[in-house]
């Protein structure tokens, strides 16, 4: 820390020793300023003489008082400018007790709004001034007079510059920090919204495979007696879907690598053109799956692709796991205009864990999905059985902040 930091921070924390110093100082220059008289109209001469005793006692109240300047700053003025009143109307020739009224109206004109410093300025002008002008042995004219006039309206002018100063660079910290605590809470709203996204990444993947591992295993557990080549091939479809789904998780947890971390999977995110791969999954689990789409030629986001695929991947998994054994699901994948529309219908009869009934977060995760886009989602049970999921998702996506979701 620098000796002139160092001065500041003592000062800060010592303010009365400080005002102590100030008015022992504005004391020395009073008592010293008193020694000059003047002698003829046109001139002045240096005398060594002694204030008189009035004189001296007016110059030391003034000095004392501005030691508490900072914890009542109006009266002190008052206490100064009612010395250098007496000063004015008494003296002969005139002491400068005005140099302590001068200061106090420095201070309140540092530490008030600017038309309080007005009111109190033009009155400690008026007053000071006239009492000179009216009171004293000099003509109304005398450069005495104009300086009380001159040195009051200095001392205002200061102060209510030190404090527009200080306003400003208040405003200007204050400012810089609401624009940290801005940076912050967009840094965290960021962290939380990448927390969702993985949260539900993982959710569809682990959601969709492991209900085909439950299905494929029960299948297994059911005919390792009677008929072990069908075991065998559930326990193939098994295996397969363990592998896909810990290649996603492989995936989506590469995601969390930091940037000197070992090099992260390269996979790109699923999306409509894996549709059929998807559909097929289902099909082996047992589920009849009809895959209807008019949307050809159509290239989507990547954001928007990823999320058709993700809602059509956790609807099938509710049929799969709700509906029913006989359950039947149909998908269709339709352009209209600047939108994509995606539709799973099933026929079962099960209570569909979209209907939140199983307190699961498949419908959650769709909505924010969909959410995100600026998309609308739909979904309830169909009339004669069965449920029913819509979405429609803008290609042209355009979020609040213009980022891209993903």
């Amino acid at each position: 820390m620098s000796t002139l930091a160092r001065a500041k921070h003592q000062a800060k924390a010592h303010p009365l020793a400080l005002d102590a110093i100030l008015a022992l100082a504005v004391l020395v220059c009073m008592v010293a300023g008193s020694f000059v008289e003047p002698r003829h109209r046109d001139s002045v001469s240096w005398v060594l003489r002694t204030p008189d005793p009035l004189s001296l006692l007016l110059m030391t109240l003034g000095a004392a008082a501005l030691v508490f300047r900072r914890r009542a700053p109006m009266a002190v003025l008052a206490l100064t400018g009612t010395l250098s009143v007496i000063e004015s109307v008494t003296g002969d020739p005139r002491a400068p007790v005005a140099m302590s009224a001068v200061i106090a109206l420095y201070t309140v004109a540092s530490t008030t709004d600017r038309p309080t410093t007005w009111r109190v300025g033009l009155l400690t002008m008026a007053v000071l001034t006239g009492a000179a002008m009216a009171a004293g042995p000099l003509p109304w004219y005398a450069q005495e007079n104009l300086g009380i006039f001159a040195w009051t309206g200095i001392g205002a002018t200061a102060g209510d510059a030190v404090r527009s100063r200080r306003a400003f660079v208040q405003a200007i910290r204050e400012r810089a920090e609401r624009a940290e605590r801005t940076r912050e809470e967009e840094a965290r709203r960021r962290v939380a919204e990448e927390r969702l996204r993985i949260a539900r990444d993982l959710h569809d993947v682990v959601a969709h495979h492991i209900a085909l591992v439950n299905v494929q295993a029960g299948v297994a557990a059911h005919v390792m007696d009677k008929r072990p080549d069908q075991a065998k091939e559930a326990l193939a479809y098994v295996r397969e879907a363990s592998r896909s789904a810990l290649g996603e998780l492989r995936a989506t947890v590469g995601l969390l690598r930091q940037s000197g971390d070992p090099e992260a999977p390269t996979e790109p995110a699923p999306g409509l053109d894996r549709l059929d791969e998807l559909s097929g999954t289902f099909r082996s689990a047992g589920l009849h799956v009809e895959v209807a789409r008019a949307d050809q030629g159509t290239t989507l986001p990547a954001a928007v692709d990823l999320a058709a695929y993700r809602i059509i991947q956790e609807a099938l998994t509710n049929v799969q796991k709700h509906a029913g054994p006989q359950a039947k699901a149909e998908v269709s994948v339709v352009r209209v205009g600047p939108n994509i529309e995606i539709t799973v219908l099933d026929d079962g009869s099960g209570e569909n864990e979209t209907q939140d009934g199983g307190g699961g977060h498949g419908l959650l995760g769709m909505r924010e999905r969909v959410g995100a886009l600026r998309g609308t989602l739909t979904t309830g049970p169909r009339y004669g059985g069965g449920f029913r999921v819509h979405a429609i998702l803008p290609i042209e996506n355009r979020t609040p902040t213009g980022e891209d979701p993903a």
